[in-house]
């Protein structure tokens, strides 16, 4: 969360003729809710089942980047399904950096509604220790202060 996956995806997809796609987008709009309903109408298993279903729909389109949650790769093999069926990017960023990048948007994270903000920044260190094991299987790491409009380039001419 707060990495910048949609923002860069999009850039990244315009910027090389791809599709993008924003996995709770994708999802808003089959459940007719927001994210932040669901988890609190059918509960977060709910959620992550629609969630991978989701992302697996995305197989049907070449060409794509997908820009998944920041809990996604943790659950149901997603993680491994989508080494399988892609080229997987790590954005990599400081808590503090993931913090200050979501100050602006803290309604609109579901994860962050039952905790108040004294202990925003103690939940994000131990979200990226439990995701850590996931996220380190991507097959690209990038470090957030490194990302720009070029990126993207970048990484499909090295491929």
């Amino acid at each position: 969360m707060g990495a910048g996956k949609s923002h860069w995806g999009k850039i990244w997809a315009e910027k090389s003729g791809m599709t993008f796609f924003d996995l709770d987008e994708i999802i808003v709009a089959k459940e007719q809710m927001t994210i932040d309903e669901i988890f609190d109408k059918k509960g977060e298993d709910y959620f992550r089942q629609i969630e991978s279903a989701s992302l697996q729909s995305t197989l049907d389109y070449d060409n794509c980047i997908v820009a998944c949650g920041g809990g996604t790769p943790c659950f149901f093999d997603n993680m491994k399904w989508m080494n399988e069926n892609g080229l997987t990017v790590f954005i990599k960023a400081k808590p503090h950096t993931l913090l200050q990048n979501m100050t602006h948007e803290m309604k609109k994270r579901p994860l962050f509604n039952k905790i108040n903000q004294a202990e925003i920044l103690t939940f994000i260190e131990q979200k990226l220790k439990e995701r850590n094991e996931f996220y380190t299987v991507s097959k690209i790491t990038l470090s957030i202060e490194e990302l720009n409009d070029s990126t993207i380039t970048d990484l499909l001419t090295k491929v």
